[in-house]
């Protein structure tokens, strides 16, 4: 997406610059200026394909979905889950809340709260930024939810067990998650050695990379190889992928075997 976003930009540019440096006839300035109508257009309906980090872990017959960030609804809709048993969240950063309105299509078909579980800061970023949700006599429609409460300690979401990992956002902490041999941290920039025992038995893990220079609170690609190896995991996605890490086929050639740059859409098996 980022290679065709950039092509179309550098398109614009080359005939922009045709419209200031020549003298063109009349029929010639409105075919030019209908084609860049034509790039504008393909390059937002490029950007609208590019969404926040939410994934979908099925454990058997449950579904848990990790973090609600702006674009859950078209999430859900485009991976045509209609089903959702409860929803992890890492943080209490916008980009990882701000769907969370969008569970009342789940509280109207499932008839029954959505199961949160978040830490309490968390729950109380979420309780100020949807204050009606949680109002003492809430208005008709709004979104049901039933908070539960985790800490650093293994807990059940569902039925199904879920293994916290700590992980620092610059100061923040936060949460990564670990259902069986698969596991998920996002917005990390450091990982205790502690923490990464937890990792221990993991065949696939999903793991931020925001580009290749280092940053103050994501892990760089360097950083996330490291603690891949480190770890000992043969299978591994990097996700959280900003537009400085390259271009997405270019940099996928140049990871260490068993590393692969994630994907909208990306579907991983696990046995």
């Amino acid at each position: 997406i980022r290679e065709n976003i950039l092509f179309l930009v550098f398109e614009m540019l080359r005939e922009f610059v045709l419209i200031l440096v020549e003298e063109l006839p009349d029929d010639t300035l409105v075919l030019l200026a209908a084609r860049l109508r034509k790039h504008f257009q393909g390059i937002r309906q490029l950007l609208q394909k590019i969404l926040q980090r939410v994934i979908a872990v099925p454990v058997g017959d449950v579904l848990i979905v990790i973090d609600s960030g702006p674009d859950f609804r078209q999430q859900m809709l485009t991976a045509g889950i209609q089903h959702l048993d409860a929803i992890l969240f890492t943080h209490n950063h916008k980009d990882h809340t701000a769907g969370l309105d969008d569970i009342r299509a789940f509280n109207y078909i499932q008839r029954a709260p959505m199961d949160i579980y978040a830490e309490t800061y968390v729950q109380e970023s979420l309780r100020q930024e949807f204050s009606y949700i949680f109002a003492e006599h809430p208005y008709p429609g709004v979104p049901v939810v039933r908070m539960h409460t985790i800490t650093e300690e293994p807990f059940m979401a569902a039925g199904v067990q879920v293994i916290p990992i700590r992980a620092m956002h610059y100061r923040l902490p936060i949460l990564g998650f670990r259902f069986g041999h698969f596991a998920y941290i996002t917005d990390a920039n450091y990982v205790s050695d502690r923490e990464l025992e937890k990792l221990s038995g993991v065949t696939h893990l999903v793991v931020n990379a925001l580009r290749k220079e280092k940053h103050l609170t994501h892990f760089c690609l360097e950083e996330a190889v490291a603690l891949i190896r480190k770890s000992r995991i043969p299978n591994a996605y990097l996700t959280h992928i900003g537009h400085q890490m390259g271009f997405h086929n270019d940099v996928d050639a140049e990871l260490p075997e068993g590393i692969r740059l994630a994907f909208d859409g990306l579907q991983i098996m696990v046995p």
